[in-house]
């Protein structure tokens, strides 16, 4: 029954993370928003690796394409990839301070936002250079907030 109970946690923010993502901001901020779905991902994928993995990264990256009416598979890919990271790394990560983690997380998110740019650039979409490093950085920036807000939410609801 535990478990049970601790899967809604994980469900509630993913769906948080979704909402974030697609809430409307000017035009000047859409630039630095971070990525709400990936800082979840890789939370998740960090905390509890035997129970949010790779078909889960990929399936909330097809969710994020069906959202956004991008090329079906493009975050996809990147989100698979940056969790197949994620839970290659997650026993190093874990133990570092929490700015630390912080650059890591930079790092996973520069992989997940190159490899969508990259799309776009095969498709002939313009690339915004300041999009290639704004998203990361202010991933990065918010990285601990998110991590203690999940860490609370993981024991609060014993997600383990």
């Amino acid at each position: 029954m535990e478990r049970r109970h601790g899967g809604w946690a994980i469900t509630v923010s993913v769906v948080v993370a979704l909402i974030l993502t697609t809430l409307p901001i000017p035009d000047w901020a859409a630039l630095w928003r971070p990525s709400w779905v990936a800082l979840v991902v890789v939370y998740w994928c960090m905390a509890v690796p035997e129970r949010f993995g790779l078909v889960l990264g990929w399936l909330l990256g097809l969710i994020l394409d069906v959202q956004s009416g991008t090329l079906l598979g493009q975050h996809a890919l990147g989100m698979c990839v940056m969790a197949f990271i994620t839970l290659a790394i997650h026993q190093r990560v874990r133990v570092l301070p929490l700015w630390q983690q912080g650059v890591s997380v930079f790092g996973l998110v520069f992989i997940y936002n190159t490899l969508t740019l990259w799309v776009n650039g095969v498709q002939g979409k313009p690339v915004e250079a300041v999009a290639y490093w704004s998203v990361p950085f202010m991933s990065m920036v918010l990285w601990p907030w998110i991590y203690i807000i999940l860490r609370d939410v993981r024991r609060r609801f014993r997600v383990y």
